[in-house]
């Protein structure tokens, strides 16, 4: 049936269910028809997809009718305007995916429309079979997460253990674990990406074992210079270098009867591997300029975010301190493989931000828990608790919406792995250079909770290199 584009009855093509209804706002009337030619032939189920050419005729239509997604075009002179229909579309009930079309590929048009509450951002011209692959493969994301957030309890946001909070298969097993070898003397070595949870591991471990009524003293050997690195594991003596103005105990000798972590322990000096394992082995040690040896009792738990076997390998981590420390491995799962964990954390850290900073927020919107259940998160349950207490200090109301999220552009979504924008007709399988460089850098500032510094060292680049990059980004 053909009607009136944009102001009476909407084309369509195959009658199904509301659930996969698709709204089309463009006001092209090719780009119309390629869409709506391309989305039909790529669905295996029946899609009743209405094209408007008018946004005013769009929304008015959201608002009467269930629609699965929509698909927007952009006019890059009008970004209030841009802003403002996806606000309105998400008010009349499109809680599924809303993707931006546009004739313009720059970072500010790509940054504009995820800020506004798009899922996806893909430049024109595109391909229609790889545009709709991208539409359906969104549609399935939505329908899982709101699948997964169906089962979710509403109000469970208990912790689940020991300062862990989660009830998925994966953290299940790393409970199970964490009971299993808390009690033994041998050293840990946990393993995970970064802000999954391993210093929290640790202290688990502490409170469940033997020694879980001496202290639990944490070290981070990626967060102190290489020169000061033996002086905060083993103390020094007054006079042993120009700063030592009295004795100082370290971190070896506080840990004593309790537990010595030592996070990021691959980023520890060479030279100074050495001397850990001595200790590690007979439980004594020197402070630095010191004459007397010491002895203590500390249990050994230490992690990285690093493959410690690649870093053997590489001639970087000695491998006889790897295997005095490798005796018991644990491997704490990424946020993206925990499942509902994810909302079930979203919901712990707003009732906490949001009782810290008097705001009135109650839950997430629908299409807030659907983009927190879609996102990869890079940065895992660090980068998380930050985006809560983000969206909690900046804003106020009853439910978060999927714009205040107001996540990375590229970074840790699904479309991310598609690289991108669509390549253009003449290039199909190319991904333009400038985007690879930013989904690249902004993952790893994810990874790195926005440290810069960290940032560049695991890219191998300088800092000044992400800074002058930020800067012509935010300048489009």
């Amino acid at each position: 049936m053909v009607g009136n584009i944009g102001s009476q009855e909407p084309n369509r093509v195959s009658v199904a269910s509301a659930s996969a209804r698709i709204l089309v706002i463009d006001h092209d009337p090719a780009a119309r028809r390629v869409l709506m030619k391309a989305l039909a032939s790529a669905s295996s189920l029946p899609l009743e997809i209405a094209e408007f050419e008018r946004a005013e005729d769009g929304m008015a239509a959201a608002g009467s009718a269930a629609f699965a997604a929509a698909v927007v075009s952009f006019d890059r002179r009008a970004l209030s305007a841009n802003m403002e229909m996806v606000a309105n579309l998400r008010e009349a009930g499109i809680h599924g995916p809303i993707i931006a079309t546009s004739s313009t590929g720059s970072v500010t048009a790509a940054v504009e429309a995820i800020r506004a509450g798009v899922n996806d951002f893909i430049v024109k011209p595109f391909q229609p079979k790889e545009f709709a692959r991208r539409m359906l493969a969104r549609m399935r994301e939505y329908e899982s997460a709101r699948i997964a957030i169906a089962e979710l309890p509403p109000h469970e946001t208990a912790e689940s253990f020991e300062g862990f909070i989660g009830a998925s298969p994966a953290m299940k097993e790393v409970y199970a674990q964490i009971e299993r070898v808390a009690s033994s003397k041998a050293p840990v070595f946990v393993t995970g990406e970064s802000g999954t949870g391993k210093e929290v591991c640790a202290e688990a471990l502490h409170i469940r074992s033997r020694n879980h009524s001496g202290p639990f003293i944490a070290l981070n050997c990626g967060a102190i210079p290489k020169e000061l690195m033996e002086s905060e594991i083993f103390g020094h003596v007054k006079g042993a270098f120009t700063s030592a103005h009295e004795d100082r105990a370290g971190a070896a000798e506080l840990a004593n009867g309790g537990t010595l972590f030592l996070d990021e322990v691959c980023e520890m000096d060479f030279a100074l591997q050495s001397k850990l394992l001595r200790f590690i082995q007979t439980g004594t040690f020197r402070r630095v300029g010191g004459a007397k040896e010491m002895k203590v009792n500390v249990r050994f738990v230490c992690a990285t975010n690093r493959d410690p076997k690649a870093e053997v390998a590489a001639g970087r981590f000695r491998e006889d301190l790897f295997y005095r420390l490798h005796v018991l491995p644990m491997q704490l799962p990424a946020l993206r493989e925990r499942g509902n964990d994810i909302l079930l954390l979203a919901r712990t850290f707003l009732a906490r931000f949001a009782e810290e900073e008097g705001r009135s927020f109650a839950g997430f919107d629908a299409d807030a828990e659907a983009t927190l259940a879609a996102y990869r998160w890079p940065g895992n349950v660090r980068q998380l608790q930050n985006v809560i207490r983000r969206v909690v200090v900046l804003h106020d109301g009853e439910q978060v919406s999927g714009a205040m999220l107001d996540l990375p552009v590229g970074a840790g979504h699904e479309a991310a792995r598609d690289t991108g924008p669509l390549p253009r007709q003449e290039s199909p399988s190319i991904t333009p250079y400038w985007m690879q460089e930013q989904r690249i850098i902004e993952e790893a500032l994810a990874a790195f909770d926005g440290n810069a510094q960290k940032a560049a060292a695991a890219l191998e680049i300088a800092p000044s290199t992400i800074y002058r990059k930020m800067q012509s980004w935010s300048q489009g």
